[in-house]
């Protein structure tokens, strides 16, 4: 029952962190309170507990096969993808004019995280729904949003994204797949796509593709690039399906985690498609579902942790063994300080993801629905800020904490018996995908801080600052651990301006990733400590455990910052000359 254990812990964060509360009674969500995002969640971590996480190994075992021209899902996965579409958890976050139920962004996250930590290969196949709806809500045609949106917004279809192609991985830019105009208003699809996670299943009667293509003469790299609604099966004006589309998968690919969710190679033969957004322009469409799928990604990240904690937790608490003060005869290993460190370092970068996590989607919510233009300006910046950190942070820990998780279990967690590996097997691929997290490393240094002529983070920095200051006012009793805070983003702040200050790429890029980790641990150091802070002021049961788990995270992150000007700064002692020798290659 890991998800209904849970609970606690995500209704702590959405009330006391991220303050969901603002919502409650909102203009925006008129009907949404306390007692419904409570029926929510209670739902969710049932579905997630007695329908999803049972098939978790048996997705691992099975995996996604491909059978003929088409996926076949792991035994019991089509039936839990239709029980979770029929009860609309899907249209959470969209309007009712499409089938949705207009709730916060931020709900539908909580939602995802408790599905996540049950069985994330099936939660990824609706996770890329929820970035297509996105797109076609903000490029989509009428037509489109007429025929496609309902349908994906109550579940009936799904949704991927194709961008990578075999000849050029991230790079975007040299993508060759082609786009011809067929001359009654669609285009005729051809090329490969690669890594398409669920671009085939038998789980929904309709994929709904969503492809990067070239249409003839256009300019070269991402300048050229044109988006394509590409479905499965034909659709008419009406909606109704017709004839298979000329796409299929031709291979699914053997991974070493994620094994439920087919990775496809997808084939495009003069598929026919209809262009999402403006000619040569596909890249700003695709980046809404982009970065819709970096939040979710980030958002894997916390479920994992979560997940890895509780049943490290469940094993420590059954497994006797050796002694322990204080306890008669042999001890379950729960009692073994060792041990009880482990737990509490997963429990505290558990509370640390979620709190990153679901911040970045709180700036989204605020971007849309702040009562002001001032204020969903600055929820926008903060959103965009957020983004990297929030897609690379908590995917970073999830493998730290799974191979935590390993750890307890000692010798059984390398053992196929426990779900140990599985989880640590599968939390290696969220760092990798939808951008690697060097690259998002390379969009905080090289975008982000650069917002608004640059000034963007530093006025993050001093909200955070005035934030900081106020609980400090709140709470006497925590004036060291606070101020510990306040000289982390002194620090996080200059080290800000150098990085706005280099004009060598190399010089910037080289300590990105050590910036972006230290800016992330920062932030979710002052958010679990506005979290505890803000449980105790309300006389929340667990204000004092959640003050202790702020205090444990800080121990283990906030001393890094003494070395973070030469990691962050690292191009001052290894210059780009040095490194390219370090690395084999010719100056």
């Amino acid at each position: 029952m890991t998800a209904a254990r849970s609970l606690n812990e995500i209704k702590h964060v959405l009330l006391h962190t991220a303050g969901i509360g603002g919502f409650f009674g909102h203009e925006a969500f008129p009907d949404f309170d306390e007692e419904v995002m409570t029926m929510v969640l209670d739902e969710a971590a049932r579905m997630s507990d007695e329908i999803f996480a049972p098939l978790n190994p048996v997705g691992d075992t099975q995996g996604s096969q491909l059978v003929g021209d088409g996926v076949k899902s792991p035994e019991g996965f089509k039936a839990a993808y239709q029980a979770f579409a029929e009860a609309g958890w899907v249209g959470l976050p969209f309007p009712e004019s499409y089938g949705g139920q207009a709730l916060p962004k931020l709900l539908s996250t909580a939602v995802m995280d408790i599905l996540n930590s049950g069985n994330l290969s099936l939660t990824l196949c609706p996770t890329l729904s929820l970035g297509a709806i996105d797109a076609l809500m903000s490029y989509g045609t009428e037509f489109q949003q007429k025929v496609f949106l309902p349908k994906l917004v109550s579940g009936e279809w799904t949704g991927t994204m194709n961008l990578t192609e075999p000849q050029a991985g991230s790079d975007v830019g040299a993508l060759k797949t082609k786009a011809e105009p067929n001359g009654d208003g669609t285009y005729a699809i051809t090329g490969q796509k690669i890594y398409i996670s669920w671009g085939d299943h038998d789980m929904a009667e309709n994929i709904i593709h969503l492809v990067l293509a070239r249409l003839p003469n256009a300019p070269d790299g991402t300048k050229g690039i044109s988006l394509f609604l590409v479905p499965k099966t034909m659709v008419d004006e009406d909606g109704n399906l017709g004839a298979a589309n000329a796409v299929k998968p031709i291979g699914v690919e053997h991974k070493m985690g994620l094994h439920a969710s087919p990775t496809c190679v997808m084939e495009y033969s003069g598929a026919t498609g209809w262009l999402v957004g403006e000619e040569n322009r596909g890249m700003m469409a695709m980046f809404v579902m982009m970065n819709n799928a970096r939040l979710q990604v980030g958002l894997q990240g916390t479920a994992l942790c979560e997940a890895a904690y509780w049943q490290a937790l469940d094993y420590a608490a059954d497994r006797v063994q050796g002694k322990a003060a204080g306890v008669k005869g042999n001890a379950a290993i729960l009692h073994h300080p060792d041990v009880q460190n482990m737990l509490i370092k997963m429990r505290a970068y558990s509370d640390a993801a979620r709190s990153l996590s679901y911040e970045a989607v709180m700036a989204s919510d605020l971007a849309e629905n702040a009562t002001s233009d001032t204020e969903r300006k600055a929820a926008k910046l903060k959103e965009d800020i957020l983004t990297p950190i929030a897609k690379s942070w908590p995917t970073d820990a999830a493998v730290d904490v799974t191979s935590l998780g390993v750890q307890v279990h000692g010798g059984m967690g390398y053992m196929a018996e426990t779900q140990a590996g599985q989880l640590y097997r599968d939390s290696r691929i969220p760092p990798i995908y939808e951008g690697t997290n060097g690259i998002q490393a390379i969009d905080l240094a090289g975008r982000k801080l650069g917002l608004e002529g640059g000034q963007a983070v530093h006025d993050l920095f001093d909200t955070l600052r005035t934030e900081v200051i106020g609980l400090k006012l709140k709470n006497l009793d925590e004036v060291p651990h606070i101020d510990a805070l306040i000289g982390g983003l002194e620090l996080m702040q200059e080290e800000t301006r150098w990085m706005q200050s280099q004009n060598e790429p190399f010089s910037s890029l080289m300590g990105a990733t050590a910036y972006q980790r230290q800016f992330g641990s920062l932030l979710a150091s002052i958010y679990l400590m506005r979290g505890a802070i803000l449980a105790k002021e309300a006389g929340a049961a667990n204000a004092d455990d959640k003050l202790a788990i702020a205090k444990v995270f800080a121990s283990y992150e906030l001393p890094g910052y003494a070395s973070t000007r030469t990691r962050v700064r690292l191009a001052e002692v290894l210059s780009s000359e040095v490194a390219k020798k370090l690395v084999g290659l010719e100056v």
